[in-house]
């Protein structure tokens, strides 16, 4: 099982940010999770722009999503060189983990990407980090034990170009979700893939020791990433809640 190895406080008093308990949960997940998922959780628990959708989360078409769902534009042919620090509704987010990382590699990370030319920045791939907070604070328990933990963190690679933003999400999405069971995750129910005029998100659910997690996958034309989601009180974050918070994401934190 795993092991809360410390705590550290820290503040980012440019935005005046409160104080976030840092946690190192380490060891593989062996899957120990029990229920299945939950469409709604204490409506004080969820963030103002996390609210849950009707229908069992997880459900729906795993290929192409919701009937009447729109169809990905054509490439406007806009790309980005920077990935900023979104402003959302009910949540407050900052670069970085939060404080908050899983061990023995069990964070999520966007791999399948080969073919993708990353845009670079002084010689180093981007591939910036940001976490985003609801209020109450979302507390993970283990035993005794417990953290304040972010409502979901994000990952995000910058490409030169994403030709085909429905298929580099589907390669990238199996080679991500296979590499992150093979450390460990446990996937439940069918992925549920959502599309818009800008972009293709593709989401999730899994176990990740006993904690249930949505993940969700997007990609447009410039740029590709994942958002692990943090479970309220042992329930699964809807998917197509899930789903939704990742389009707001995307909007706020891609820069040209």
């Amino acid at each position: 099982m795993i092991n809360i190895a410390h705590f550290r406080g820290h503040q980012h008093v440019n935005r005046v940010r409160a104080v976030v308990a840092a946690v190192v949960l380490a060891s593989a997940a062996t899957g120990c999770g029990s229920g299945g998922p939950a469409d709604t959780a204490r409506p004080a628990d969820k963030p103002t722009a996390a609210k849950p959708s009707n229908g069992q989360a997880g459900a729906g078409n795993p290929s192409s999503g919701q009937a009447g769902a729109e169809k990905l534009a054509a490439d406007p042919g806009t790309r980005y060189t920077a990935v900023a620090v979104p402003t959302m509704e009910g949540l407050v987010c900052d670069e970085g983990d939060g404080g908050f990382h899983f061990g023995s590699d069990l964070d999520m990370s966007v791999t399948g990407d080969d073919g993708l030319k990353e845009i670079e920045d002084e010689g180093q791939d981007v591939a910036d980090e940001v976490s985003c907070f609801g209020s109450p604070r979302n507390v993970l328990r283990k035993g005794t034990m417990s953290a304040s933990a972010p409502t979901f963190t994000a990952r995000t690679h910058l490409y030169e170009d994403v030709p085909d933003p429905t298929a580099s999400l589907n390669r990238i999405f199996d080679a991500s979700m296979d590499l992150a069971k093979d450390y460990g995750r446990n996937l439940t129910g069918a992925p549920k893939t959502v599309t818009s005029s800008s972009l293709v998100v593709k989401c999730r659910q899994n176990v990740t020791d006993t904690f249930p997690m949505t993940t969700c996958l997007w990609a447009n034309y410039g740029a590709a990433g994942v958002l692990d989601f943090f479970p309220f009180d042992d329930q699964y974050v809807p998917v197509d809640s899930a789903a939704r918070l990742t389009r707001d994401f995307v909007a706020g934190a891609l820069k040209k």
